[in-house]
């Protein structure tokens, strides 16, 4: 079973959300918890152990482990090492971007089986041409994962470059889609497609405005930005229309401010979940 296949399943039965281990300093310090390898894993467990199994997927952000070093690293290894024995789908927000064998070699340290940090699908940057990431999806079909390319993001900044037109007068983030479909049509002609994209759920217009034909999408899209970000049942209609079926909600904040009591973890899981179903009928 691919990923889009393994991902659809986890929805039908869970609800469309996913939840992000986003250990950001201010989080830790909300919990007493300190800014170190102790901290960081006090908080990922916290949150796996309360609603880990209960989630469509789980999205740790490398970044925030990753500023910790080895140390940080060996703690986002041991949660991920965890999801896979529990079977709790991952997706490695780690958000790389290269060519050739440098390309090839990001996708073996996420994708390949076995691997220390091995997750079932991570978040790509296309922004050096949607061909630059072919490695990453060869990969990714081979084993089994998913692909998750920025696309259409929520951040100011990020307008200049997706909502720029290329010389044949289609917007950049259109074209990221349509390349991204060509190839879910080439992998997965009979299936759910295993590569998505991301698209924050507080971006209005910009879908039609940029006339990006999610429609006809046949992957996964991943929209963060519902709950502490702003997004709710109007948003979410707003940008996502008749997608609304392929939408994958992703909330970190929302539940884990909330913490460190776990039966406020389950009850804030719980409440935004219900949230989310309510957003995406």
């Amino acid at each position: 079973m691919n990923f889009g296949s393994k991902l659809a399943q986890r929805k039908n039965l869970l609800g469309a959300l996913c939840v992000g281990i986003d250990p950001h300093p201010q989080h830790l310090a909300k919990w007493n918890l300190p800014d170190n390898e102790v901290g960081l894993k006090e908080f990922s467990f916290s949150l796996l152990e309360s609603i880990g199994d209960k989630a469509a997927a789980i999205k740790p952000q490398s970044a925030l482990f990753e500023r910790h070093g080895s140390r940080g690293i060996g703690v986002l290894e041991e949660v991920l090492g965890y999801c896979r024995e529990k079977q709790i789908l991952t997706i490695l927000d780690v958000k790389r971007g290269d060519i050739g064998s440098t390309m090839k070699a990001y996708a073996q340290s996420f994708l390949s089986p076995g691997a220390a940090l091995e997750a079932d699908a991570i978040t790509v940057s296309p922004f050096l041409g949607v061909g630059s990431l072919a490695p990453a999806f060869a990969l990714a079909q081979e084993a089994g994962k998913g692909i998750f390319v920025l696309a259409l993001t929520s951040n100011p900044e990020g307008m200049s470059i997706q909502h720029a037109c290329t010389s044949k007068g289609q917007s950049v983030a259109a074209l990221i889609a349509s390349e991204v479909q060509a190839y879910n049509d080439f992998y997965f002609p009979e299936e759910p497609g295993s590569f998505g994209l991301v698209v924050g759920a507080t971006i209005g217009s910009a879908i039609r405005d940029q006339k990006v034909k999610l429609d006809k999408f046949t992957g996964p899209l991943l929209a963060p930005g519902v709950g502490a970000q702003g997004a709710g049942k109007a948003e979410i209609e707003d940008v996502f229309a008749t997608s609304k079926p392929s939408v994958l909600a992703s909330v970190s904040r929302s539940i884990s401010q909330c913490g460190p009591e776990i039966s406020n973890l389950k009850q804030a899981f719980a409440e935004t979940l219900n949230e989310v179903n309510l957003a995406l009928e």
